[in-house]
């Protein structure tokens, strides 16, 4: 691909004083005059190449625009190195391997055990344990058809259990909460929509291509939203849900009652979420008020028990 081709010819001029146009040719497996038309093209988008002629001479960047490796602190290189490294679930391995060796041509050799130190001191994996196998080939499916502009189509789970197929013009991949989403166009609603990964189904890229909408980049921070809808609710837990209810909520929520539970303000938005979280936790936890909030429970405990009460 002639674009990659000529940021890696940039790279390789930034850190070698001069190269042959034959060396280059090999090196890429094009013409040398393909090479000359690729410096042509570089000099135009404002890059100032030169050529040198005679024993020794061949290309190279003029002195005054080479870029200082010094210019990056070791702690922008281990930032740079740590956001790509960790692209593995999106980025295909030789689109991946070909950037980490751009961004490493700019380490210099004594700092290079330093920076691999900071680097490889945090680790960033947003896949999950186990679970949908699709979304890894659909985050592919869906940059290509990014990139290309293409319409897709798929069968979504909403809320409620409702099934619907909808056609989609694509416009970001989002990572949010570690669960990926699509946000785009649905054709269907004529309305933007944000859709979760994990609740599609038969996802394809179709042949029709859509010339790009204005749009507003989806609303992702509900703090504000949230902390409006947010009340305490007062539960007692088990030790042994500790861990788990620490997801929720800070330490200084939590009071010891007695040797084995905890007392706990807990933050709460009277939805099916937030009442699925309580029901979670079993019979390690028990709600003790407000009283509407403990009658709810009752009756969805009850609708459980109501499900196991017949053996076959």
């Amino acid at each position: 691909m002639k674009v990659d081709r000529l940021v890696s010819i940039i790279v390789t001029l930034l850190n070698k004083e001069r190269i042959g146009a034959r060396e280059l040719a090999d090196m890429f497996e094009v013409s040398p005059r393909t090479i000359y038309r690729d410096m042509d093209t570089i000099n135009m988008a404002g890059i100032p190449i030169r050529s040198i002629s005679g024993t020794g001479g061949g290309f190279e960047i003029m002195p005054e625009y080479k870029i200082d490796k010094n210019v990056f602190s070791d702690a922008d290189l281990s930032a740079i190195l740590l956001g790509l490294s960790n692209l593995s679930h999106m980025v295909r391995n030789d689109e991946l391997a070909n950037v980490l060796a751009k961004i490493k041509s700019f380490i210099p050799a004594d700092r290079a055990e330093d920076i691999e130190i900071k680097t490889n001191q945090i680790c960033i994996d947003v896949s999950s344990w186990s679970g949908n196998q699709n979304i890894q080939p659909y985050l592919q499916t869906m940059k290509a058809a990014l990139e290309d502009y293409r319409l897709l189509s798929f069968a979504y789970i909403a809320h409620h259990g409702n099934k619907t197929v909808r056609t989609v013009e694509p416009y970001q991949l989002v990572l949010k909460g570690s669960h990926w989403y699509l946000y785009g166009y649905c054709l269907a609603r004529r309305d933007y929509r944000l859709f979760r990964l994990s609740r599609m189904s038969d996802l394809k890229m179709k042949q029709e291509t859509f010339a790009p909408r204005e749009y507003e980049k989806p609303v992702l921070d509900f703090d504000k939203i949230i902390e409006t809808m947010q009340t305490e609710i007062k539960i007692r837990i088990h030790k042994s849900v500790l861990d788990r209810v620490l997801e929720f909520c800070t330490c200084d929520r939590f009071m010891p009652d007695g040797d084995d539970h905890y007392l706990v303000d807990f933050p709460f938005v009277e939805n099916e979420y937030y009442y699925d979280i309580l029901l979670s936790f079993g019979d390690k936890c028990e709600c003790l008020g407000p009283p509407h909030v403990r009658t709810k429970m009752k009756q969805r405990i009850q609708s459980v028990a109501a499900v196991y009460g017949t053996l076959f």
